[in-house]
């Protein structure tokens, strides 16, 4: 091994130490305090690069300004985990109980740290890469807070990628995708209010169980689990309560928690009429009152047609075999709050045939991946500030 390889061999083991640090110590979506610190750690002691900290929320933004012209490119990972309990017993286990990185954030995190590497080697005569760790992806809420962020606009992006592992799809194999990512997602909390009783007088009360039932049969008449459908569309019921453990009152009130998703940001108001439509029929016919509150919003991610071909033609220089997928993964991805804005583009990474698939609790990020997409991102890199 030639003394350039041993270096090589020694840095790639870093950051698979950072992603195994990251997954020890998870935090909640806005909670990010600790993992940001982590990362500005690893980064400082490897570069004294500039940091920007903070940004929309627990965020940071690395800069390497190589010249006051040219393009400006963001290259954006994911710092927050998802409350879901470790069912792993490996060393590198969440340490935070209920929470973990089943999503891959902490793999995703590694990537982009790890580029300061490289970076640090770089002469590029033109333009600006940004290293974008940023909040609380899995609310919807940290890419609109970056947004909104006067520091990160005043970077001036031209360009913004980024990557997601993809369980099921062969190890080291680029996904690719024309037009949308990914599908437009929002969720809505239902609560219904009726009136309690005795348990033995149901008669005195308004119960919610028999318009909770009735809600559900029709909500699941409206999904087409068909993604490659224009009319695409999923409502699935993620929580519901009802009245309280006490078996002499009759329960006067009720949730129900749903997440839908489509393929554009157009049909999702189209299904949010129909579900409101729902709720003003059935509700009143059962005397119960209700709102129904619309959250974690997540715009569908539009590739940009350069940006995408960018990746191609990175991933053909790589020799990575390419997946080119026709209709958008099923899944939400806040990235679309960008795509919205400026020219942007992601693609995902084959994380194994046999991995678990993304939020269960046996998931974790194969480290094997983690130099495939730090080639990905170099590659990129250069294909725009070497030109």
């Amino acid at each position: 091994m030639t003394g350039r390889e041993k270096v090589k061999k020694m840095t790639i083991e870093k950051i698979k130490s950072l992603r195994k640090e990251l997954h020890r110590y998870p935090e909640l979506s806005g909670q990010e305090v600790e993992t940001a610190a982590r990362i500005k750690k690893f980064i400082r002691k490897h570069h004294s690069s500039k940091i920007i900290e903070n940004i929309g929320g627990n965020g940071l933004a690395v800069v390497y300004d190589f010249s006051n012209k040219g393009p400006n490119i963001v290259i954006r990972c994911e710092l927050d985990a998802l409350p879901i309990e470790e069912a792993n017993n490996f060393e590198h286990r969440s340490r935070n109980g209920g929470i973990a990185h089943k999503c891959g954030h902490d793999g995703h995190m590694a990537m982009v740290a790890g580029l300061v590497f490289w970076l640090k080697e770089q002469d590029f005569k033109q333009g600006k890469v940004i290293l974008l760790f940023q909040p609380a992806e899995e609310t919807g809420t940290g890419a609109p807070d970056v947004l909104k962020d006067e520091r990160f606009r005043a970077l001036n992006p031209d360009y913004i990628f980024a990557l997601h592992n993809i369980p099921g799809q062969p190890l080291h194999s680029i996904v690719t995708i024309r037009g949308n990512f990914s599908s437009t997602v929002q969720s809505v909390a239902i609560q219904l209010k009726g009136k309690e009783s005795h348990s033995a007088e149901p008669e005195h009360s308004i119960n919610p169980a028999l318009c909770m039932a009735e809600l559900i049969q029709k909500f699941d008449t409206l999904n087409n689990n068909d993604p490659t459908k224009e009319d695409f569309r999923l409502c699935v019921p993620v929580y519901s309560s009802m009245g309280v453990k006490s078996y002499g009152i009759s329960a006067g009130f009720g949730e129900l928690h749903y997440t839908v998703r489509t393929r554009s940001v157009e049909k999702m108001e189209e299904l949010k009429q129909e579900v409101n439509n729902i709720l003003s029929a059935i509700c009143p016919k059962h005397k119960l009152r209700y709102t129904a509150e619309w959250v974690d919003y997540f715009p569908a991610v539009v590739n940009d047609n350069t940006c995408n071909q960018i990746i191609t033609e990175t991933a053909k220089t790589c020799n990575y075999d390419i997946i080119e997928k026709s209709t958008a993964f099923k899944f939400g991805e806040d990235f679309g709050w960008f795509s919205e804005e400026y020219k942007a583009a992601m693609f995902g990474i084959g994380a194994g045939l046999q991995s678990p698939a993304l939020h269960q609790a046996d998931y974790d990020f194969p480290d094997e991946i983690i130099e495939t997409g730090m080639n990905m991102f170099k590659g990129i890199i250069k294909k725009i500030l070497a030109n």
